[in-house]
C-alpha cells in the first residue's frame, strides 16, 4: 500500500511565473523512506477545502524552507533580517496542521514545519538563536557543497518515554543542523521530544494527538538513504500513514 500524503509547498517567483513547489529531497524521502505517494498542496490558503483534502489522504508532511513563519502570527514584528517570508504558505499550513491533528491524520513536520506546528498551536519562535548567550551556532557551515552543509554533526538527546524514544530509543543521536530560529514558548498541546546540548528544542510531539504527530528541527530527508536514524523517522511516519489508510478504507479496525 502506498498511501497519499499531502506535502506543503513554498511559493517562488522565477521564469516570470509564481511556482508552488518543494525540494526534491523531501519527495524522494517520502517515496523511498516512508513508502508513500507525495501530493503537493498549492499554497492557496482558505480557497482550499482542507476537509476534503484530509478525507482523501493518510498523512501530511511539512517541509523545510528558506522562508520563515511571519512573526505577526506569533505576536512579533517582522524585520528584513528575519526574512524572507511566505504568507501564502503560512495561510495554508497553519490551518492544515490544526485540522490534521483534529482528524487524526499522521503528521511529520520538518525544520520550518516544526516552527509552523508550534505557531499553529499557540507557541512562539526565537529568531537568530546563534546570538543568544550560551547558544550553539545551529546554522549550516558556509559551503557550496550541500553534503557539507547538511553534514550530520550535532548530538541531540531523546527524552525517555517519548514518542521518538520509540523510534530511535532513548539517549543521544547525531543529526544535522541548518537553522537560525527555533521554538521559544512551546505551543499548547506540545511536548518536547529532543533537545540539543544548549537546550534548544530539536523535536516535539502533540501530546493528545490520535495519530503520529511529530516535528523535528533537523533534516532527516537529506540522508534518508544512508543514515539509519534519518530512515527510521520516515519509516515510522510511513507506517502511521499505512495504518491510517487501512482504518480509513475499513481494512483494519481503528486503534483504541
Amino acid at each position: 500500500m502506498q498511501p497519499l500524503v499531502a506535502v506543503a509547498t513554498d511559493t517562488r517567483q522565477f521564469d516570470n511565473y509564481t511556482w508552488h513547489a518543494t525540494p526534491q529531497q523531501y519527495l524522494e524521502a517520502a517515496v523511498a523512506g516512508a513508502g508513500v505517494f507525495p501530493v503537493l498542496v498549492p499554497s492557496f490558503g482558505d480557497r482550499l477545502d482542507l476537509d476534503l483534502l484530509l478525507s482523501s489522504v493518510d498523512g501530511v508532511m511539512l517541509t523545510g524552507s528558506k522562508s520563515n513563519v511571519h512573526p505577526s502570527l506569533y505576536g512579533s514584528e517582522a524585520t528584513e533580517a528575519n526574512g524572507p517570508y511566505d504568507p501564502a504558505r503560512d495561510s495554508t499550513t497553519l490551518p492544515l496542521i490544526r485540522l490534521a491533528i483534529a482528524r487524526g491524520v499522521p503528521l511529520l513536520a520538518i525544520c520550518r514545519g516544526i516552527q509552523e506546528l508550534n505557531v499553529a498551536l499557540g507557541g512562539t519562535l526565537a529568531t537568530e538563536i546563534q546570538e543568544r548567550p550560551g547558544s550553539l551556532d545551529h546554522r549550516a557551515p558556509v559551503s557550496d557543497d550541500q553534503d557539507e552543509r547538511f553534514a550530520i554533526r550535532q548530538p541531540v538527546s531523546i527524552k525517555p518515554g517519548s514518542c521518538l524514544a520509540g523510534v530511535f530509543g532513548p539517549g543521544e543521536i547525531l543529526v544535522n543542523s541548518v537553522h537560525r530560529q527555533a521554538v521559544d514558548r512551546l505551543g499548547e498541546r506540545l511536548q518536547v521530544e529532543a533537545v540539543a546540548q544548549d537546550g534548544t528544542v530539536e523535536a516535539v510531539s502533540v501530546k493528545d494527538a490520535p495519530a503520529f504527530a511529530v516535528g523535528v528541527q533537523w533534516h532527516p530527508e537529506y540522508w534518508v538513504k544512508s543514515d539509519t536514524n534519518s530512515a527510521r523517522i520516515f519509516r515510522a511516519f510511513g507506517e502511521a500513514a499505512r495504518q491510517h489508510a487501512a482504518e480509513r478504507l475499513g481494512l483494519r479496525p481503528a486503534a483504541e
